[in-house]
């Protein structure tokens, strides 16, 4: 059995006095992609970014439990969350290139860093841009504004963003809601050919978009995770019946 890469222990989220998640036990594995779905307001995006605690920018926050990664508690007062948002990236339901050049899109993390060699950063746009499946489209306009590209495009631009740092996890929210389906499709393949090499969870309402490219689906429900295993059998044998009345589109 292959290890996993991250898990939650226990994991409850409150916003204030309001409590937002219950007790998530969740394992991920690697180079795999793990879908959350679920009705909206039932916890799947707050978990997702619990687990590169971009929940810590919200004051009221409180969280108890753990999220273990490489071993450490990522709640620990020793991790850097700098350094913990360039192993476990995110990519956002808007696509939002900053407003340089798609060259400087895709190096922003690395200069962060203090990467200043030129050959370096050029190799960096070019293997990161490829892997997001974006290099033919725009290799020959790298220094206009990523602003001008598409929806679809930019959306593989902050795709890329994450890659250049070289992140083990790829955190996904609802990363196509504001695409249309060609765009959509061409980010989904995109993110069946990162799986080779980073391990991915997306939060998604598309029911057929957790069945097309995940391999586990976590389905949730007010805050508490109702089912979680392999997508095939959340879709054709749930063991649920909130679950089997949630793919069958009965409410949600």
């Amino acid at each position: 059995m292959t290890e996993s890469i991250l898990q939650t222990k226990d994991l409850n989220l409150f916003y204030g006095a309001k409590q937002a998640l219950f007790d998530i036990n969740m394992d991920f594995y690697p180079n795999e992609i793990t879908a959350l779905i679920g009705p909206s307001g039932c916890g799947k995006s707050t978990l997702l970014r619990s687990i590169n605690r971009m929940n810590d920018l919200i004051e009221t926050v409180k969280i108890t439990g753990s999220i273990i990664y490489k071993n450490e508690n990522i709640y620990s007062s020793k991790i850097d969350t700098v350094d913990l948002r360039k192993e476990i990236g995110m990519v956002f339901q808007q696509p939002n290139p900053f407003p340089f050049s798609i060259y400087e899109n895709v190096v922003y993390g690395l200069r962060l860093k203090g990467e200043h060699d030129k050959s370096v950063l050029d190799e960096a746009v070019e293997v990161s841009l490829k892997a997001a499946n974006i290099w033919d489209e725009v290799k020959d306009k790298l220094h206009s504004s990523a602003l001008g590209l598409s929806g679809g495009q930019q959306q593989r631009v902050c795709i890329a963003r994450v890659l250049a740092v070289k992140p083990d996890i790829i955190l996904l929210d609802e990363p196509t809601s504001a695409l249309d389906p060609i765009s959509s499709g061409r980010v989904e393949e995109t993110l069946l050919e990162l799986k080779e090499n980073y391990t991915m969870v997306i939060v998604t309402h598309n029911m057929q978009q957790a069945s097309r490219i995940s391999d586990r689906t976590a389905f949730m429900l007010d805050g508490k995770l109702v089912e979680y295993t392999d997508t095939k059998s959340i879709f054709l044998n749930p063991q649920k019946q909130e679950t089997e009345d949630y793919v069958a589109g009965k409410f949600g």
